[in-house]
């Protein structure tokens, strides 16, 4: 984890000749979650200074879209589709398998950082649930038994 300062430099870095017209503000957040794993209580701070806005509309923008997080999570968010048609197929199942598989329950992150799991609510992918999404990669028709490959080739890969 940045200290303060570190975090305050690279947050500098990123806003250094972004566009601050209120169209790119979630493109923003969104690269500075990317770039420190989270969007901290002092990014709220600079990054409504840089779009001349109240730190309130900033930080309503970051609590509303449920991708920006304000603390950091595993490098792999592994989040299992709870939705009415992928209970239809035995999501709560393999969310069963995902905690028991992973050492942890929905909504933390593994000991070494790794992974943090969690649920959701529809990827639009119902006709190959249960679904699981890692990162931005949709992962269908996901039982069990195919979880902990899928995971393994996540944790080999880095």
């Amino acid at each position: 984890m940045l200290t303060a300062d570190d975090e305050l430099t690279e947050l500098q870095s990123l806003l250094d000749g972004a566009p601050t017209d209120a169209s790119n503000l979630l493109p923003v957040l969104q690269a500075v979650q990317r770039r420190l794993g989270r969007v901290s209580p002092g990014a709220v701070r600079l990054v409504a200074a840089a779009f001349n806005l109240s730190r309130a509309e900033v930080y309503g923008v970051v609590t509303f879209y449920g991708d920006l997080r304000e603390t950091a999570v595993g490098t792999h968010v592994v989040q299992v589709c709870m939705g009415e048609a992928c209970q239809s197929v035995g999501c709560r199942t393999l969310m069963r398998h995902a905690e028991a598989t992973l050492g942890v329950t929905a909504g933390h992150t593994t000991p070494d950082g790794h992974f943090h799991l969690e649920a959701a609510y529809c990827f639009g992918n119902c006709a190959l649930g249960p679904t699981v999404r890692i990162g931005d990669t949709i992962h269908g028709a996901i039982t069990p038994e195919r979880l902990p490959a899928l995971l393994a080739a996540l944790r080999n890969a880095g």
